[in-house]
């Protein structure tokens, strides 16, 4: 197993990925690819004693977080995220991983590698913890305009995924919505009820936003543009209740033992919300693994997004959504 890890993406790129990646070699046993410039990794590397596991594959370019994702794929094919995906074509890297542009994660996985047969639009899938275990919101950013089959597809792909790599016996399907009725929603989302609940998928009918930690269901699908503004809204509110509950300890008379108890409670709660934990996000619906993590990843959640592509892979994901997508579209 190896994994390519676009070593040029992110916020906090080059330093902060190949930290992550040498703890991911060194503690995780996991053979990675800096892809990236040589000179400039390998004076990074120079400060870690590294393994034979980690290896640079050198490239010039980049794509930036303010160019146009598909132009600049296109156009630039030195760039890191292309050249890791081109790894993984060729056969020398199972899976990608990337802090970068998330548009251009999507184009060049897309390009390079292609859409699974049944699937007109991939998805990124976002684990979210909830009270009965881990669940998978998609899609989280990857479409911001879809179709009720798009919509359709994201659930099945997910099912597929929360099945194989979440261990989810049978995953249940929830629709997010403004309401549980069937007729409630916009047309895209009453169009969307009428496929899954024509479907033989495991489908719970509509939930609200505020189901979304319960864990009732453990798929809840809606399109690009909803998921991606409930995960930010879920980051900012962990971290708004952080900050208030802090200052609130600090300027109240509170006795200094509750105050700590409060603090370890309020950090256990974060730390079971943190996507550092989980590394990053799957592009389901290509031909093969990609990773996309959040811009300003930490060293610890590329560690982590390593671990999750290479579990991934391992566990073909990819074949099995290919298998449920027949399945579905046969019957």
């Amino acid at each position: 197993m190896n994994v390519a890890v676009d070593a040029m993406g992110g916020d906090n790129a080059p330093e902060v990925v190949v930290e992550g990646a040498v703890a991911a070699v060194s503690e995780l046993g996991i053979p990675v690819t800096l892809v990236g410039r040589r000179e400039k990794l390998g004076k990074i590397l120079d400060a870690y004693k590294t393994s034979d596991l980690i290896s640079v594959h050198h490239c010039e370019d980049m794509v930036h977080m303010d160019e146009t994702p598909l132009k600049a794929v296109r156009q630039k094919k030195d760039a890191s995220i292309r050249v890791a995906f081109d790894l993984v074509k060729s056969g020398a890297a199972d899976a990608v991983v990337s802090a970068g542009n998330s548009g251009a994660i999507l184009a060049a996985g897309v390009l390079i590698l292609g859409r699974i047969k049944g699937v007109d639009r991939p998805a990124i899938a976002s684990i979210v913890p909830t009270e009965k275990g881990p669940g998978v919101l998609i899609d989280v950013g990857a479409n911001v305009d879809c179709r009720p089959t798009h919509l359709f597809q994201f659930g099945v792909m997910a099912q597929a995924f929360a099945n194989s790599c979440l261990g989810i016996e049978n995953p249940r399907i929830g629709l997010l919505s403004i309401g549980e009725e069937k007729s409630k929603g916009n047309e895209q989302v009453r169009l969307s009820h009428r496929l899954f609940r024509e479907s033989s998928l495991n489908f719970a009918g509509n939930v609200e936003g505020r189901d979304l930690f319960d864990g009732d269901v453990d798929v809840i699908v809606c399109d690009g543009f909803v998921g991606n503004v409930a995960l930010k809204v879920i980051e900012g509110v962990v971290e708004a209740i952080s900050r208030n509950v802090k200052h609130e300890l600090e300027t109240s008379e509170t006795d200094p033992s509750v105050a700590l108890l409060c603090q370890n409670l309020i950090n256990r709660f974060k730390q079971k919300l943190d996507y550092e934990e989980y590394g990053g996000a799957p592009l389901l619906g290509i031909k093969g693994v990609g990773i996309v993590c959040h811009g300003g990843s930490s060293s610890k959640a590329i560690k982590n997004a390593i671990r999750v592509a290479a579990q991934y892979a391992d566990n073909r994901i990819v074949d099995k959504m290919s298998l449920a997508l027949g399945a579905i579209t046969e019957g």
